[in-house]
C-alpha cells in the first residue's frame, strides 16, 4: 500500500475509518430508543449522499433494497459505511470503492447474517455494475442474511 505508515501498518485510508468509527461511536453516546435511531439513519443517509458514480447508485439501491425487504433492519453507519442492523448488530454493509480506493464496490454480510450454507459460505461481493440481475441477487442476499429464508423461494 503506498499510504501505509510503516510505524502502525494501516493506511491512511484504513486510519481515517478507524476515525470515523470512533466519531460514530461519539456521536450517539448518551443517545437512546428512537433518538438513536434516528440519528443513525440521518448518518446512513448522508454517507450515501456523500458518495458519487456507481458508489452513490449501489448505495441508493442498496437502501431501497433493506427497506424493501428487510424493513425491520436498523439504517446505520459503521466505519463510515451504510449499514444495516439488527439488535445492534450489523448484517449488511456497503464498502463504496471510492473508500479505500478500490476498483468495485462490496456488499459485506456479517457473522450475524443468515447465510450459512454448509461447511463454507460468501460473506461478500465485489460489485462492479448495477443492473437488474443484481438488483434480484442483492434483494435474495438481503431477504436470506436478515432472516427470510422462507421468502427466498417466493
Amino acid at each position: 500500500m503506498a499510504d501505509t505508515d510503516h510505524t502502525d501498518g494501516f493506511s491512511a485510508s484504513e486510519r481515517a475509518a478507524m476515525r470515523q468509527r470512533a466519531e460514530e461511536l461519539r456521536s450517539i453516546s448518551g443517545v437512546k430508543g428512537a433518538a438513536k435511531r434516528a440519528r443513525e439513519y440521518e448518518a446512513c443517509v448522508a454517507a450515501i449522499d456523500a458518495l458519487d458514480g456507481l458508489d452513490a447508485v449501489i448505495a441508493q439501491r442498496l437502501h431501497v433494497i433493506v427497506a424493501d425487504e428487510a424493513p425491520h433492519l436498523e439504517a446505520k453507519t459503521w466505519y463510515g459505511f451504510p449499514s444495516y442492523a439488527s439488535d445492534g448488530k450489523v448484517i449488511v454493509f456497503l464498502q463504496p470503492s471510492s473508500k479505500f480506493d478500490t476498483r468495485y464496490a462490496t456488499l459485506g454480510f456479517s457473522e450475524d447474517a443468515q447465510l450459512d450454507d454448509g461447511a463454507i459460505w460468501p460473506t461478500s461481493f465485489a460489485l462492479a455494475a448495477w443492473n437488474d440481475a443484481v438488483d434480484a441477487q442483492v434483494r435474495a442476499l438481503v431477504r436470506r442474511a436478515a432472516g427470510h429464508l422462507s421468502r427466498l423461494s417466493a
